[in-house]
């Protein structure tokens, strides 16, 4: 087979599995938004209809009266705000010791911290309940974001990013009488917003999406998040499907929103850092 259509033939190969890769991923978002504008009988029925006619928006009215979605909402805004905000400090703090300064054991340092990533996560839930049960945070912000505001993930991210960066330019700054904070926040930073547009997005979603954690170290309605807001629909032996698709659209919307609009700088963190999709 000559070079030349050989190419062709990959090439068409590889668009014919995109296009079913895409097709498999956005055939279940179409489904619940058209499940969240019909009613019970139109979900039912044995033929799926795409087009729901009539449209009603009554599943929609009911998120926001049958519970208080609303402070749902806010708590889970201010929770993975929280995280990703402390993350981003913890994270560029860590990844620009192992990256740009030299001093004993960095590497071996960083290679346990970096160990710690093959830990499965609902190995740490009990220790990380028991402290949080004994600082008194329970019920509590505190007891959401605290525990997750350092990821050896993000350290990881940052840590590869800042490594393409000249460090003449760490040596320059430092001639200018630069500190070590000075070169972080003045240069660093402004050089990683690939980088950093990557772990926000990854971060945010992690947290926003996070239902086990908060429904163990929370009690109280009112400080509930939208993940356990879903459960409102849901009984152990049936669900409100209407209702419980127009909340999971509406709770998915603001991490398409902010994954839209960075998507660009996304891509990019993702290929310059050595993290591969």
């Amino acid at each position: 087979m000559p070079m030349k259509v050989k190419k062709e033939f990959y090439k068409i190969i590889r668009t014919i599995l995109a296009v079913g890769f895409g097709i498999l991923i956005i055939t279940p978002l179409l489904f619940m938004v058209s499940t969240s504008f019909k009613t019970d009988s139109q979900i039912w029925k044995y033929d799926i209809q795409w087009i729901p006619k009539p449209i009603i928006l009554d599943n929609y009215k009911r998120v926001f009266t049958d519970m208080p979605f609303g402070k749902f909402f806010t708590n889970s805004v201010i929770v993975a705000g929280g995280v990703t905000l402390g993350q981003i400090v913890t994270g560029y703090l860590a990844a620009y010791a192992f990256a740009r300064i030299r001093f004993a054991g960095r590497d071996k340092i960083f290679m346990i911290f970096l160990a710690t990533m093959m830990i499965p996560s609902y190995v740490l839930i009990i220790p990380q309940y028991i402290m949080v049960d004994k600082l008194g945070l329970m019920n509590s912000y505190g007891a959401m974001i605290l525990p997750a505001v350092v990821s050896a993930f993000s350290i990881f991210l940052l840590r590869n990013f800042m490594y393409s960066i000249p460090f003449e330019l760490d040596e320059a700054a430092m001639i200018d009488g630069c500190n070590r904070l000075q070169i972080l926040l003045r240069i660093i930073v402004p050089l990683t917003k690939p980088a950093l547009s990557a772990m926000v997005i990854f971060v945010f979603m992690n947290a926003w999406n996070n239902f086990l954690w908060p429904l163990l170290v929370t009690s109280s309605e009112s400080m509930r998040t939208i993940p356990l807001a879903l459960s409102y629909f849901q009984t152990s032996n049936d669900a409100e499907y209407g209702p419980l698709m127009s909340a999971a659209l509406v709770a998915s919307l603001p991490i398409l929103i902010v994954f839209m609009v960075a998507q660009n700088k996304f891509i990019e963190g993702m290929t310059m850092s050595g993290v591969k999709g």
